[in-house]
């Protein structure tokens, strides 16, 4: 079987979804909100306590209900959320220098997502599904798609320029952390495992809901109720780029260049102007 038939058979729900099931998979949605709520507006400590509990929580239900595989893995792939949260939160990130910072952090994004890929036995290589025949067609969209969403998020947040002026060097370290790192780590994570594992349960559409409402969600650090809007309508088009493509390559590229204009190009247009 290819990798984009086993990505269009996981798409496919295959069987009914009892109720409870259905609200132990939006509880554990709900449950991250939550955590993700705390640690942002009121006490790191106490999400820190909050995520390890729900991972506690997620895999006992995992190991003792009687679940359907498809909400099991529903389930698993959640889990990696508050793992995430528990790990970035708590580890001495303050030892590394700040140009590491980002690659360290999101470099654990990927070990996580690469344990649960293994213990699965799936395929990454699936997963990703990499054409070298539509790169330069992706490379063109992501550019047309990238760039005005990259716009569009500087006037949301309005982040500062990192560098009192503008470099390559800089410009170039910031798109390969970006499309190596951020949009890869969070592509593979909301997209590549969640989305897909929700679609094999609920279907595509509400799996594209789902996990653009969660992708939002981790969004909250930043205290703007726009930019949760915004980033939920990007998790969409993402999503849905995800589903007709079969492959990560666009959603990462749309991801890595969106980021990189909106914190290696636009600060520097009008903060430096």
């Amino acid at each position: 079987m290819t990798a984009e038939a086993q990505v269009i058979r996981a798409e496919a729900p295959s069987g009914r979804v009892h109720w409870w099931q259905a609200a132990l998979v939006a509880g554990i949605a709900l449950a991250i909100a939550a955590v993700e709520w705390i640690f942002t507006y009121d006490s790191v400590a106490l999400a820190i306590g909050l995520a390890l509990g729900l991972v506690l929580a997620s895999y006992i239900a995992i190991s003792t209900l009687h679940l359907g595989r498809e909400i099991a893995h529903c389930a698993e792939s959640l889990a990696i959320i508050p793992l995430y949260i528990l790990f970035t939160s708590s580890l001495p990130w303050f030892f590394l220098g700040q140009e590491y910072l980002l690659p360290a952090v999101y470099s654990l994004v990927l070990i996580l997502c690469f344990w649960h890929v293994y213990q699965r036995g799936l395929s990454l290589r699936g997963i990703i599904n990499f054409q070298a025949r539509t790169l330069p067609r992706d490379i063109l969209l992501a550019l047309l798609i990238g760039i005005p969403a990259g716009v569009v998020e500087y006037f949301v947040l309005t982040p500062p320029a990192t560098f009192p002026t503008f470099e390559f060097t800089h410009l170039a370290r910031d798109f390969a952390y970006m499309f190596l790192f951020v949009g890869f780590a969070e592509e593979l994570l909301f997209r590549g495992l969640i989305q897909t594992d929700l679609a094999a349960a609920f279907g595509i559409r509400w799996a594209i809901f789902g996990s653009s409402a969660i992708f939002a969600v981790m969004h909250l650090t930043w205290r703007s109720s726009l930019e949760l809007v915004f980033v939920f309508a990007v998790g969409l088009l993402l999503g849905y780029i995800y589903h007709r493509t079969r492959s990560l390559t666009l959603p990462t590229l749309v991801h890595a260049v969106g980021n990189t204009v909106l914190v290696a190009i636009m600060p520097y247009m009008f903060h430096l102007a």
